[in-house]
């Protein structure tokens, strides 16, 4: 069972996101602000952090921070009553991972919960399992039904990416930067022939596919 940490100075908020949460079968701890956030971080192991935003003593941003440079990981989900973009800016440079504002839409912060720790998973456990297959970044295959398939470095990073954020769409040129490198010589034109090589072998499969959005990228869809 996952735990959730709930930082924020609203009682009224911290009620009702632990009630939301509980409900949902997550462990709940809460908190009034960051330095008590960080007392409960030394005695419990916890998967998740919604972190308001505007707390006396430490606040979200400072929270954020003193946890990134300690290179501490785990999931923030910063909630916030401002809305502006450089409120936003100023979150994800402090080290948050995603960033909702006030009033919080109870089904969005649900989701946008399990896509974190579905990410944090993949991250920690380096596998990505659909149905019946398994992809090992460690061994860079592939595996359904007990049998394994190696594939060619560049191939299993790009199938790594798009399946570890299934439905998001990137374009040809991010995909070259993160796999190939910014630096690289190689043109864009090698993602295509690379996306086709990976859906001439795994065609027929029901558990993925890779989707052309024209005009924009690629994105990876799970079917199961």
């Amino acid at each position: 069972m996952f735990k959730i940490l709930v930082a924020d100075d609203d009682k009224n908020i911290r009620k009702y996101i632990k009630a939301v949460l509980e409900a949902e079968n997550y462990t709940v701890f809460t908190c009034s602000n960051g330095e008590e956030a960080l007392e409960i971080l030394d005695k419990e192991y916890i998967d998740l952090i919604v972190l308001d935003v505007m707390m006396p003593k430490m606040n979200g941003y400072e929270l954020t921070r003193a946890l990134r440079e300690t290179r501490n990981d785990i999931p923030i989900l910063m909630v916030s009553a401002m809305q502006l973009p450089e409120d936003r800016h100023k979150g994800f440079i402090s080290g948050t991972d995603d960033y909702i504002t006030k009033p919080v839409d109870e089904t969005e912060m649900l989701l946008r919960i399990k896509a974190l720790l579905r990410r944090a998973r993949i991250a920690s456990e380096r596998k990505i399992e659909i149905g019946g297959v398994v992809i090992d970044y460690d061994g860079q295959t592939v595996t359904k039904n007990g049998v394994s398939q190696e594939l060619p470095q560049k191939e299993f990073l790009l199938l790594y990416k798009l399946l570890s954020f299934p439905g998001k769409i990137f374009t040809r040129i991010q995909l070259m930067d993160e796999i190939w490198g910014a630096e690289s010589d190689t043109g864009w034109e090698t993602v295509t022939v690379h996306i086709g090589r990976l859906r001439k072998r795994f065609e027929g499969w029901d558990e993925f596919e890779i989707q052309s959005v024209r005009g924009l990228g690629y994105k990876a869809v799970k079917k199961v």
